[in-house]
């Protein structure tokens, strides 16, 4: 049980961010995307996202040993450039601090992704983030059977 049902008390907000959602999946490449989604909602404590976006990843053929070693991923062999330029990326926007997105966290990315590739991911790694907030906040819960 939730404290708040937000699609419920503030639909047109909660339309919005969902906007935002369909624009991500249909501009951000589908495995970086649930990389990413996981990576955030893990350093945000959404256990909600966690489970869904774990379970999502499975269910279009992620492995599983890449989906729990998102958690240590700097140090896993798991994940190439662009997974990776996208994993400190995240973490810089997610536990964004008083400097901001450091600029070796910055030019690496720019060095494999393009500049639309880049706002794309970057609203991306945004909109996780807003779902994190409203879920934890809301003491949104996982489902125990699926």
């Amino acid at each position: 049980m939730s404290r708040i049902d937000m699609a419920k008390v503030a639909p047109e907000a909660y339309r919005a961010v969902f906007a935002m959602e369909k624009y991500a999946q249909a501009n951000v490449d589908h495995t970086v995307l649930e990389l990413v989604k996981l990576r955030a909602s893990m350093l945000n404590g959404c256990s909600f996202c966690v489970d869904m976006h774990s379970r999502d990843a499975l269910a279009a053929g992620e492995d599983s040993r890449r989906l729990f070693a998102v958690a240590a991923w700097r140090e896993a062999p798991f994940f190439d450039e662009r997974e990776r330029t996208a994993l400190a990326l995240t973490d810089a926007v997610t536990q964004l601090g008083q400097h901001g997105v450091p600029d070796e966290v910055w030019d690496a990315a720019a060095k494999v992704w393009s500049e639309k590739e880049l706002a794309d991911l970057i609203l991306a790694i945004a909109t996780i983030n807003v779902w994190n907030r409203i879920s934890v906040t809301s003491q949104t819960q996982p489902p125990l059977e699926v």
